[in-house]
Formats: structure tokens, C-alpha cells, sequence
């Protein structure tokens, strides 16, 4: 059931859910090279780490699930549509930040030939990082379809998308109304992990973040 805002707001649609998955690892991530828009493919590892977060995330009964459509988020996306019978909606709008001349190198290899333009991202800076995109732009692109998505879902359900850290970090901020220069203080997703927003009558509520469990209910976090 609906609940009606104060001053003829429209209606919060029944504490809807959001569950942003990032991927499981692939070589890249274990070399700590900087992937961005660059197409790779999971390990064998990470397959296995889809296939045991999808098991636990089926549990949670999701009503629609939405992907990237680069290899690494459609194999993991594809684990939990075995188990839930769902179609994933693939959208290249989710993809990773890309990074233009950053992708490919290490970290080292970043800090070593961009050093400065690294350290003003970390400040919180806007930074096109390689010459690529700026994060206000991933989360421009990548926020708007996940909204267009929840109004599929019915009151109370959820939604999983599976995407990359730096856009689900992005998107994060952006639903949660944070100063870009903030977002940074998410922190990253492991492999494989995900954040739980949940809808309220002021907007949506950071529930879990980095979790690889099945999120449980707060109680009496005010109190």
C-alpha cells in the first residue's frame, strides 16, 4: 500500500528496494589494472562468485533485474536469471567510467605517468580521469535508468542491477541526494558484493553497503 506525503506530495511507493551488484573478478581486477568501458571477461573464480552471490540474492525474491551489457556484468547478471526465471534487461548506459588513457594500466602505472590528476580525483576533484568521463557524468547517465526501472515494480519490490563499482559508487551518490565531491566516502564494492538502498518517505536510505550476505532489517537505529 502507498502511503501519502504531507502537502499533497506524490506517494512513496511502498518501500521499493534497490540492490546494485557489482560483478564478479576478472584477471584485471586481480592485476589491479584500471578496466573502465574495456569488455573483459570473468575468471573462473569470479563465475564461482556469481554463482554463490546469485544463490543468496535469489533468496530476496527480486521482481526485475538490469545489467550492464559488457561480458563481466552480463555473465554474473546471467547467474541470478537461472535461478529467478528473470529476463535481464542489458543497458549500456551502466557501464564502468570510461577512462580514456587510464585504462589498461596498473595503479602503479597511473600514479607514476598521471600523479597529480590522480591525487585532485582522490580530493574529490572533478577529474576526467585518462581524458574520459567525469563521475557526475557516469552518474547522469547510469541513475536515470535505474529510476525509469522501479517504476516497473510493483509497491515494496526490488530491483537488481548489476554494474561496475565506480558507477554503482556514482549512482549511490546521485539517489542519495550527496555532493559529488563526497561520494568517495562510499568506499569501493569487492567483487561480487553489493549495496541495499530501500525507499522512504524522504527519498532513498543507504541499507547495507559492501555486504555479501543477505541484508538483514535495522532495528532501533534511531534509539
Amino acid at each position: 500500500m502507498t502511503q501519502a506525503q504531507p502537502g499533497g506530495a506524490a506517494p512513496v511507493r511502498g518501500d521499493r528496494r534497490i540492490v546494485l551488484w557489482r560483478h564478479g573478478q576478472t584477471a584485471w581486477n586481480l592485476e589491479r589494472r584500471f578496466q573502465g568501458s574495456t569488455d573483459i571477461e570473468l575468471t573462473e573464480a569470479g563465475r564461482d562468485q556469481a554463482r554463490r552471490a546469485a544463490r543468496l540474492l535469489a533468496a530476496l525474491r527480486p521482481d526485475a533485474i538490469i545489467a550492464s551489457d559488457l561480458q563481466r556484468t552480463a555473465e554474473t547478471a546471467a547467474e541470478l536469471a537461472v535461478l529467478t526465471g528473470l529476463e535481464v534487461t542489458h543497458d549500456e548506459a551502466l557501464r564502468e567510467t570510461y577512462a580514456g588513457k587510464w585504462q589498461g594500466l596498473t595503479h602503479e602505472e597511473i600514479v607514476e605517468r598521471y600523479g597529480d590528476e590522480y591525487a585532485a580525483w582522490k580530493r574529490g576533484e572533478p577529474v576526467r580521469r585518462g581524458g574520459g568521463e567525469l563521475e557526475t557524468e557516469v552518474a547522469e547517465r547510469a541513475a536515470p535508468v535505474v529510476e525509469r526501472n522501479l517504476e516497473k515494480l510493483p509497491p515494496g519490490g526490488t530491483l537488481v542491477v548489476v554494474s561496475h563499482g565506480g558507477t554503482i559508487r556514482t549512482t549511490i551518490g546521485r539517489l542519495l541526494g550527496l555532493e559529488p565531491r563526497t561520494w568517495e566516502a562510499l568506499g569501493g564494492l569487492s567483487n561480487c558484493c553489493w549495496s541495499v538502498l530501500g525507499e522512504g518517505l524522504r527519498g532513498w536510505r543507504l541499507l547495507e553497503h559492501n555486504a555479501g550476505t543477505l541484508p538483514q532489517p535495522v532495528l532501533g537505529d534511531d534509539d
